[in-house]
C-alpha cells in the first residue's frame, strides 16, 4: 500500500484509538470554526490543489520580443498548516481497552490553533500568504459595539443599513467575538432572551461565534462575495513514535478570496 501525506497506516494506534482522535478534533473544530458557516465553502480537492484560479493576468514590462505581448497568469496560492499532537502511547491503548475518558487535550489544543489560523485568514487575512480578510477590506466605517450588549440590536440595524445603502442584499449574518457573543446568549430584555430577540427580529440570519475575531462584523450571506477554498481538509495524519508516544498533526491546505469587500460592515469594540 502507498501510503499518503497523512501516513496514518504507519502509526502504532489501534483503529479504534485513530477514531477517538479524530472525534475529538472534529468537536473541537466545530465549536470553533465559525468562517465556513457564512462563506461560499469549495472543496475539499485534496494536496494536489496549489492554487486557485483568478481568471486576471499580470502583464510583463517587456518580452522576449518587442512585437510579442507577454502575461503571467494571476492565482492565489494555498496555505498548507500543520499542527503537531504529542499523546502517550500508554494513553492511546486504554482506549482499545475501553477507556471512555481518554486525554485528549492536545488534540484539543491543535484543534484550537488550526480553528484560529483558518478563521483568523477569513476574518482578518494573512498578508504573508496574500489573503484579505473579511474585515480588513471592507471599505465601510466600523461601528461601535454597545457597552451595554441591551443595546446590540441598535448597532445591528444600523450596520445593516450601512450594507443596503450600498446595495448589499440580505440575508445577514453577525459573527462576534466568543465574550460578546456569550453575553448576547446571556442577555435578555424583560425576560425576553436578546439573542432570540435578535435572530427573529433584527436579523435574518443567525447568530455565529467567532473566537477568532475581536468585536464583530455584520455581512451578507447571499453568496458569491466570500470564497474559502480547500485543498486537503482537516485531517489528523502521524509524523513519528517512540516507545512511550506517538507524534501525530492536524493539518489542511486553503485561500480565502474576498470577491465583493462592500458585503460586510466591521463592529468594534
Amino acid at each position: 500500500m502507498t501510503a499518503d501525506l497523512l501516513r496514518r497506516e504507519l502509526a502504532p494506534i489501534t483503529a479504534g484509538a485513530f477514531a477517538a482522535v479524530d472525534a475529538e478534533a472534529t468537536r473541537v473544530l466545530k465549536l470553533n470554526l465559525a468562517g465556513r458557516q457564512i462563506v461560499d465553502f469549495h472543496g475539499p480537492f485534496g494536496w494536489q490543489l496549489a492554487a486557485v484560479n483568478t481568471g486576471r493576468l499580470d502583464r510583463l514590462a517587456a518580452g522576449p520580443d518587442a512585437d510579442v505581448q507577454v502575461a503571467i497568469r494571476r492565482v492565489e496560492r494555498l496555505v498548507e498548516l500543520r499542527v503537531p499532537i504529542h499523546l502517550t502511547l500508554e494513553e492511546l491503548d486504554a482506549v482499545a481497552r475501553g477507556a471512555p475518558d481518554p486525554d485528549l487535550d492536545a488534540v484539543v489544543v491543535a484543534a484550537e490553533k488550526a480553528a484560529h489560523v483558518e478563521d483568523g485568514a477569513v476574518f482578518n487575512g494573512f498578508p504573508p500568504a496574500g489573503i484579505q480578510g473579511i474585515i480588513p477590506a471592507s471599505p465601510h466605517a466600523p461601528h461601535k459595539l454597545p457597552a451595554d450588549v441591551r443595546e446590540l440590536p441598535a448597532v445591528i440595524l444600523a450596520a445593516r443599513e450601512t450594507l443596503r445603502q450600498a446595495g448589499i442584499s440580505g440575508p445577514y449574518v453577525l459573527a462576534l467575538a466568543a465574550p460578546v457573543y456569550a453575553q448576547a446568549l446571556a442577555a435578555s430584555e424583560d425576560g425576553y432572551p436578546l439573542a432570540k430577540r435578535i435572530t427573529q427580529q433584527v436579523l435574518d440570519g443567525p447568530l455565529v461565534r467567532a473566537p477568532a475575531i475581536d468585536g464583530g462584523v455584520l455581512l451578507s450571506v447571499r453568496g458569491g462575495d466570500y470564497e474559502l477554498h480547500v485543498g486537503q481538509d482537516l485531517s489528523v495524519g502521524y509524523a513519528g513514535h517512540d516507545r512511550q508516544s506517538v507524534d501525530l498533526f492536524l493539518t489542511e491546505s486553503f485561500t480565502f478570496r474576498v470577491l465583493e469587500p462592500a458585503a460586510a460592515v466591521p463592529l468594534v469594540r
